[in-house]
């Protein structure tokens, strides 16, 4: 299931670094050590983007400037989610960075169809290596066309579905096709343009700082349902749980696709579009009329 929390943001114009995964990931992480269910303190099967909202850039990061924000949460585990989402509402001011926001309410988006062959871009950075303690080699660029960038993320997803559990020993040997397409008509304009798609981030593990590659492009999966489910759910490439991998399909409407989730603050009304006010008034002028 993937979720979209929404907060308020209680402070306009502060800003976050540009690359703040680790923040957010540190935070997640304290809430599932704070809600004390110690089956979950090393769950690994899930996921989150970036924080979403309108935003302005300044050589500070980035600045936060609409009432709303947006965290999108990923998991296959629905008592996990919930778990984390308790403990999210259960803190009602949230210090992320410079920011000041509250848990507001919790939509869950609407399955896909997904099938041997989706377009995907990536909303959090695609780690393809995870390096050791003192190592240079995390930060190695890997030319996204090349058959290495695919052989890596295939390598990484059929050895966290074997460790999962889920799957038969038979449905491990039918997961063999795999490839992964990037579009390099993107990633060419953006060389032209002199523009980046993969940055240096740091990731913190065990308190040990690490610095890793991540690219953010679009690009085509080649490989069977059960594993686009799997990588749509619990992210792609590596330190997936610390916010790194997260997908969504490519061309498809985002506000087309979602419904109330069950947590929401009491009292809080969230924001309806003008069609969805029209609808109500005038299902409210029918109501009047025929009574």
């Amino acid at each position: 299931m993937r979720i979209r929390l929404i907060f308020s943001l209680k402070n306009k114009g502060a800003y976050l670094p540009f690359h703040h995964q680790y923040i957010l990931a540190q935070f997640l992480k304290g809430l599932i050590v704070k809600g004390g269910r110690e089956e979950f303190f090393n769950y690994n099967y899930f996921n989150f983007s970036g924080l979403k909202g309108q935003t302005k850039v300044s050589r500070s990061g980035l600045h936060y400037y609409s009432s709303l924000v947006t965290l999108v949460l990923s998991s296959p585990n629905e008592e996990f989610m919930d778990y984390l989402l308790e403990q999210v509402f259960a803190t009602p001011k949230i210090e992320l960075g410079n920011l000041v926001i509250s848990p507001e309410y919790t939509e869950v988006e609407t399955e896909p169809e997904l099938e041997t062959s989706n377009k995907f871009v990536c909303i959090s950075p695609l780690v393809l290596l995870t390096p050791s303690f003192n190592d240079e080699s995390g930060k190695r660029f890997i030319n996204p066309d090349s058959d290495e960038f695919s052989d890596l993320l295939y390598e990484s997803t059929l050895t966290r579905m074997e460790r999962s559990g889920w799957y038969s020993q038979e449905q491990m040997e039918s997961f063999y096709k795999f490839q992964v397409v990037p579009d390099m008509n993107y990633v060419n304009k953006l060389r032209e343009q002199q523009k980046k798609f993969a940055r240096i981030y740091s990731v913190y593990d065990m308190d040990v700082k690490y610095e890793v590659r991540g690219y953010t492009l679009p690009f085509t999966l080649y490989a069977a349902p059960e594993v686009q489910d799997f990588v749509f759910k619990c992210g792609l490439g590596a330190f997936t749980h610390k916010g790194f991998g997260m997908l969504d399909l490519a061309n498809h409407a985002p506000n087309q696709r979602t419904e109330p989730y069950k947590f929401k603050r009491e009292g809080f009304i969230p924001y309806k579009s003008l069609q969805e006010r029209n609808k109500t008034q005038e299902s409210e002028g029918d109501e009047s009329e025929s009574a």
